[in-house]
């Protein structure tokens, strides 16, 4: 193992820029933290936190359609975050973006809505084996109401999907692919620009969860030609409860709205209603303000970063994690495939992985433990779950350090 430290190695400084989430300067049970817990949520940098706390000392107002300052300000701050996202994902137009609550209701938007005017008794709706739920269930839902099926693409046992198999299943019936970018269980990079091209072949569209994706490497949604890209702000330094649903403008416009309410109306009478126009044609009531405008402020600060050089720092972080782990008995690592980022899940010979959580926590380093909301994959592997290390930017090869010496301990007591 290089003793040569990762920062040096990628010419990102890692360490200055943990100066700039709060959060990570802080002992837990007596220990400096050390935040593994990445893929569940990332911290917030400063200027998050500040741009949310300005909206609510400075400009807190509804936004649109307000006659006076707060609401003209708040609105530009609130829409002008729209194009930040759009230019982030390479968009070709804002309005391609909705606010959602998360991914997992995008997800469900795109279920409920084209699912229910589009799919018919037979149709099929593939997903791979390693989905997150979010990309799992809603498709279930509506499978079940229109008697559609949803189908799973095989994934081998390092944890990679079996593109042959996946081309086989392929046939005019299938109506969507749904897959995941990057699996939040096993870190597998999976070749969605493949995907998606093989779902276009046979007529069907194709939606990419990009949750665990967007933090890690740049996206082009436009290169990739997906249908739909959905994502988290909290999974990008931003605020809990919102997300982003980006779609190509003409299957938006042909879908229903997804709910019903203020904003997403143009006129109503009893005699019938007609909509707006994207995006506010699925942005139902009152948005979450501020959360919205604190995601501007986390694509400001991502885009202020050397993003190249934090990914090659991930990566090293993950090679030299997975090479520790390697170098260890007692631990088995779940999830090897070629090409992954930034997620370590792996076993302890002999124990528990909640067990293994709870004792890495009484020494300050928070990991998460469980089927990571991904049952099916870890019911393939017949495991019950595992202890996931996840790791961003602002960690280091001290955090990875003092992961193993707290495993060390840990297993002295489990095994």
């Amino acid at each position: 193992m290089s003793e040569q430290p990762l920062t040096a190695q990628s010419g990102f400084d890692a360490e200055r820029v943990r100066k700039d989430f709060p959060i990570l300067q802080q002992e837990v049970n007596g220990h400096p933290l050390v935040y593994l817990d990445n893929a569940a949520t990332t911290q917030k940098p400063e200027a998050v936190i500040q741009a949310i706390v300005d909206y609510y000392r400075h400009d807190n107002s509804n936004v649109h359609r307000g006659a006076h300052t707060l609401a003209d300000r708040a609105t530009e701050k609130f829409e002008g975050a729209r194009v930040k996202i759009a230019s982030l994902i390479n968009a070709a137009q804002a309005r391609q973006v909705i606010w959602t609550r998360g991914t997992s209701e995008s997800i469900n938007l795109v279920a409920a809505s084209w699912g229910r005017s589009q799919l018919r008794q037979g149709d099929r709706v593939l997903v791979s084996a390693m989905e997150h739920h979010s990309n799992i269930v809603p498709w279930q839902m509506v499978a079940l109401e229109k008697g559609a099926t949803v189908e799973a693409v095989p994934v081998d046992a390092t944890g990679t999907i079996d593109l042959d198999a996946f081309g086989e299943m392929l046939d005019e019936r299938v109506r969507m692919v749904a897959c995941g970018h990057v699996s939040n269980a096993l870190g597998t990079i999976n070749p969605v620009q493949e995907i998606v091209r093989m779902a276009h072949s046979v007529g069907a569209l194709c939606l990419l969860d990009g949750a665990q994706a967007i933090s890690h490497f740049e996206i082009d949604v436009q290169a990739l030609d997906c249908d739909f890209y959905v994502f988290s702000a909290h999974k990008l330094f931003g605020p809990t409860g919102l997300g982003a649903l980006y779609g190509k403008a003409d299957i938006l416009e042909a879908m229903p709205p997804y709910q019903g309410g203020g904003e997403m109306i143009e006129t109503v009478s009893f005699a019938g209603t007609t909509y707006n126009q994207l995006p506010y044609k699925f942005e139902a009531g009152t948005p979450d303000i501020a959360g919205v405008i604190g995601f501007g402020a986390a694509v400001d600060y991502l885009t202020s970063l050397d993003r190249k050089g934090a990914a090659e720092h991930e990566q090293a972080l993950l090679d030299y994690a997975e090479e520790r782990a390697r170098a260890t008995p007692g631990i088995t690592l779940i999830g090897t495939a070629a090409n992954k980022t930034s997620v370590m899940s792996f076993m302890v010979d002999g124990a528990h992985p909640h067990d293994v959580g709870m004792l890495l926590d009484q020494q300050g380093v928070a990991v998460r433990t469980g089927n990571h909301c991904a049952q099916p994959i870890m019911d393939q592997f017949g495991i019950p779950g595992t202890v996931r290390a996840s790791f961003s930017f602002y960690n280091t090869k001290a955090d990875v350090d003092r992961l193993f010496e707290a495993l060390a301990k840990a297993r002295q007591f489990l095994v």
